[in-house]
């Protein structure tokens, strides 16, 4: 999708959250956030706390900094997690076809 103002393209990327981030948002369900092409994790975060301001700090560190504990980024069957947050998405998600999932994990055992 073309934006008018100043041609960028920007494409929907579909993300699922947590649920104790979606209580917090009060969001009730998978959300859609666009993102400037090429799709970045970077990208999709900035647009959720940019859409979604009572999550920053929530999923990453304030400023753009590192992901928090037990938060982990899930596209296409492969572990996002450690990825720098400037890679491209895989072409699933970025195309929409499946969603960026973040999860919650846990420890312990």
């Amino acid at each position: 999708k073309q934006n008018e103002n100043d041609g960028v393209q920007t494409i929907p990327i579909r993300v699922e959250l947590p649920g104790h981030l979606r209580t917090l948002a009060s969001i009730p369900g998978p959300i859609a956030v666009p993102v400037s092409s090429p799709a970045t994790i970077g990208g999709v975060l900035d647009a959720i706390e940019a859409k979604y301001p009572m999550l920053r700090g929530t999923i990453r560190d304030h400023h753009r900094g590192p992901r928090r504990p037990y938060i982990r980024f899930f596209g296409a069957e492969q572990d996002l997690s450690f990825q720098e947050y400037d890679s491209e998405l895989p072409s699933a998600v970025a195309t929409g076809s499946e969603p960026l999932l973040i999860v919650g994990s846990i420890s312990g055992g």
